[in-house]
């Protein structure tokens, strides 16, 4: 609103009464108080960062002051809150510089709690995940304070932005907590080899490689990297092969002919098992004679090994390999399944077997 200037003629006591707190400059007042409407106010900058930068750049160059004048003035308004190009611009390089500052002192840490000899694998992956949830919180606590954001300014958010990350992080916050049990209880620690089933219900063995904020990361003998939820480890049955002791147990069945020596046939077959570089000595490999089967009699060779990260079926196949050597070199036969037919005598029996023996006895004579 414009307001016409005060006229020459009017004495300075009645101009004084109507606008006691006003100052007039060029003939427009700039102060009205509540008599006079003023301009509408200006939205709230939400990065008191940006001002600052803008007021102390724009001290020392004029150029430089045009050019965040300019940004400044790019700005998109909601309500009390505006939102300036300059305002995303100060806001990204300082979370650039935030997360470089963070990202260093990060691996600082990592690096210091490698040194630390008195800790185990596990201890020490506990430790670098507490320091690092620590670190980021500090950060952005810092971020915030430094770029000087006015988080009342996005309050119009808050409830549903605060409810869609609660729902989409909650699987998250939940593995991330299950992680850390882990490995406070050294449950499931890093080089740990574990029994895990495939969507087929198929279960085979892996290696643990890495616990990770969400997931654990098992690798098999095929080189297959399967990704666990650490919430499944949890409330999951699992088989830990290296829980208390690396040393797993693995069994070798073998069947042979039931007109072999059964004791020379052990001894072979201990022979068999001793001669693999892998299987241990102590405790030694064992024999167990397990069942009168069908067609052969059927032993377990038991064998003990204590780097099952190097796999177990190629321990089974070693010893089978060698086994059939032996067992050859002895003459003992390796039974197949065999099947004896028996026939029930009858009269329409008896009549088929003198039809059949009269045509073939015809044939023979036809031949003579």
């Amino acid at each position: 609103m414009l307001l016409a200037a005060p006229d020459a003629t009017t004495s300075d006591a009645a101009s004084a009464s109507a606008t006691p707190d006003a100052a007039v400059s060029g003939g427009v007042p700039t102060d009205l108080g509540s008599m006079t409407p003023t301009p509408s106010p200006t939205s709230e900058a939400p990065v008191a960062a940006a001002e600052e930068i803008k007021q102390a750049v724009g001290a020392k160059s004029e150029t430089l002051s045009d050019v965040l004048n300019t940004l400044d003035k790019m700005s998109v308004s909601a309500g009390s809150m505006r939102i300036s190009l300059l305002d995303v611009l100060v806001v990204a390089g300082g979370m650039v510089a935030i997360y470089l500052v963070a990202w260093l002192a990060i691996r600082a840490s990592k690096a210091a709690l490698r040194r630390m000899t008195k800790l185990d694998p596990s201890q020490s992956l506990l430790a670098e995940k507490l320091v690092s949830l620590f670190v980021w919180g500090v950060a952005i606590l810092f971020g915030v304070d430094m770029l000087g954001i006015d988080l009342t300014a996005f309050a119009v958010f808050s409830g549903a932005f605060g409810l869609a990350i609660g729902f989409g992080l909650q699987k998250t916050f939940g593995n991330l907590i299950a992680g850390i049990i882990l490995l406070m209880d050294r449950s499931i620690k890093p080089g740990d080899v574990i029994a895990i089933a495939d969507q087929s219900g198929a279960t085979t063995f892996g290696q643990i490689r890495k616990i990770g904020i969400r997931a654990v990361s098992v690798t098999t003998r095929d080189e297959r990297e399967y990704l666990i939820p650490n919430e499944n480890l949890m409330i999951n049955q699992v088989e830990n092969w290296s829980y208390s002791s690396k040393n797993v147990r693995i069994q070798v069945h073998v069947g042979v002919s039931y007109n072999c020596d059964i004791k020379r046939a052990e001894e072979l077959m201990l022979e068999a098992a001793k001669s693999v570089p892998r299987v241990l000595k102590t405790p030694p490999p064992t024999v167990w004679l397990d069942q009168y089967g069908a067609s052969s009699v059927d032993f377990i060779i038991h064998c003990w090994i204590r780097d099952p990260e190097e796999g177990v079926g190629n321990i089974r196949s070693a010893v089978l390999k060698k086994l059939w050597d032996l067992l050859h070199e002895e003459g003992i036969e390796i039974p197949f399944p065999q099947t004896d037919l028996n026939l029930r005598r009858n009269d329409e029996f008896d009549q088929l077997v003198a039809a059949i023996a009269q045509r073939v006895s015809g044939s023979d004579n036809r031949g003579d």
